[in-house]
């Protein structure tokens, strides 16, 4: 006989950055003392309207929750992402880092936007990744805050060699001509940007390198030895990698991006100078004139993004009311 599962976690397996967060949920949950059944959908197929992607992902998350369902019967479920949740063969938690109503405007959510309104008023619990993750919906309150663990990879290398570092696996979304076109205007002689999670991009320009795609631990060893992260977003859901930036002691020049984006906050409090359209002197600003302890600052104000700080949110404000929700406490 099978040992009972307590909490089961359905997840859309579309992005690095959602298997990486369920995946620290799970690991959460079992610290918080709960046995854990996880589910993902596998790789989903591409598609070429925001409609259909949604529908393609919420299809695939509704088979997939179906079958743990099934095998875990009872047993409460969190679903991953809003997606996820849109066709949900059973109400269960919702684990968001945004909602339609924020980033599927006009035709491209005409039907996401009717659905998760149902199932938020339907879910017995609501768990935002961000204080903003809900602001589109302020009828909607959140539960808890139930962040992505992000916490130092390391010690710092004893010198920093390289003088900014971006993330551009998207680079359409993640504005890449933009910050191209600032570092062009903002570098000096032997100093360079490191174009991190892309290959094949041409011609790269002077002053400017790619890394290619590097596995986690590759990535996080380049930020130890990073100056600067620059990132240029219009929105950001949750955005992991100016986290994981500063985590690692870089100073984070941003765009002041809409959505939940936890580190913009965290940007302006540091240093509000870095927040800016205009990257180029405020990469300037972060490589001549950082403000004091700017590192020593930015680990205090990840404190509640710690692994620790999340497991106490799970142990203390989740798992308890998931499980009495369900009756299985």
């Amino acid at each position: 006989m099978k040992p009972r599962v307590d909490v089961v976690v359905v997840s859309v397996d579309s992005t690095s950055g959602w298997r990486a967060a369920a995946r620290a949920l799970v690991a959460g949950l079992t610290r918080a003392g709960a046995r854990v059944a996880s589910v993902g959908t596998g790789p989903v197929p591409l598609v070429r309207t925001f409609m259909l992607t949604d529908l393609v992902q919420a299809r695939a998350a509704r088979r997939a929750a179906v079958g743990a369902i099934a095998e875990h019967d009872g047993a409460p479920v969190i679903y991953c992402s809003m997606t996820a949740a849109l066709l949900w063969p059973r109400p269960g938690a919702i684990w968001l880092d945004s909602v339609a109503a924020e980033n599927r405007p006009g035709r491209h959510g005409v039907w996401q936007r009717m659905v998760e309104r149902r199932r938020l008023a339907e879910a017995p619990l609501v768990l935002a990744m961000s204080r903003r993750a809900l602001d589109a919906l302020p009828e909607v309150r959140a539960d808890a805050v139930v962040r992505v663990p992000v916490s130092p990879s390391g010690p710092p290398g004893p010198h920093r060699d390289i003088a900014a570092v971006t993330y551009a696996a998207n680079p359409s979304k993640r504005r890449l001509d933009l910050v191209l076109a600032a570092w062009a205007r903002a570098k000096r002689p032997g100093e360079t940007l490191v174009v991190a999670g892309l290959e094949g991009y041409a011609p790269v320009p002077a002053g400017v390198e790619l890394s290619g795609r590097l596995d986690p631990s590759a990535y996080r060893a380049l930020l130890r030895r990073a100056r600067v992260f620059v990132t240029a977003p219009v929105r950001e859901d949750y955005g992991i990698a100016p986290l994981e930036a500063l985590a690692d002691g870089c100073i984070l020049v941003t765009t002041p991006a809409r959505g939940g984006y936890p580190a913009l906050e965290l940007a302006r409090a540091l240093d509000s100078r870095l927040v800016s359209e205009d990257l180029a002197p405020a990469l300037r600003l972060a490589l001549d004139d950082p403000v004091p302890e700017y590192s020593e600052r930015a680990a205090e104000l990840l404190e509640p993004y710690s692994p620790a700080a999340v497991d106490r949110t799970l142990a203390q404000a989740v798992l308890p009311r998931l499980l009495t929700a369900c009756g299985r406490a």
